[in-house]
């Protein structure tokens, strides 16, 4: 059993995806990549209309400690930024699945979740 929500899927780069509506997936960094940059004071996103692959660095996260970027889980076009870290780039580390998500994707057809990792395969990763 692992300490990550069960219904996302994982990156090794420890970014998360959340299925929405239709081909809507939503885009954070997992607690895990929050508490390892410490910190967050700056947030670099992705432009809304931007494509991107599955592995493009797409923005950067600032921190304390570091300056790190941050990659595209999937491919898709970014639909949405989350406004509120423009003026609450800490909202990643104290709600990194919630309120504080980086970005949406509307997924590329060939897209595929199943690709990833399950919340068990990531926390296996994770401590590795």
């Amino acid at each position: 059993m692992s300490d990550y929500p069960e219904d996302l899927k994982y990156s090794l780069e420890h970014e998360w995806v959340r299925k929405g509506n239709a081909a809507l997936v939503r885009v954070g960094i997992t607690e895990y990549a929050a508490d390892q940059l410490g910190d967050i004071v700056f947030v670099s996103l992705p432009a809304v209309g931007e494509s991107v692959a599955a592995g493009d660095a797409c923005g950067e996260l600032e921190s304390t400690k570091s300056v790190s970027d941050l990659f595209s889980p999937v491919p898709g076009v970014v639909s949405a930024v989350n406004p509120l870290l423009e003026t609450s780039p800490e909202t990643i580390n104290s709600d990194p699945y919630g309120d504080g998500w980086l970005f949406e994707l509307e997924l590329d057809p060939d897209a595929d979740l199943d690709a990833l990792l399950d919340a068990d395969a990531y926390a296996e990763q994770a401590a590795g």
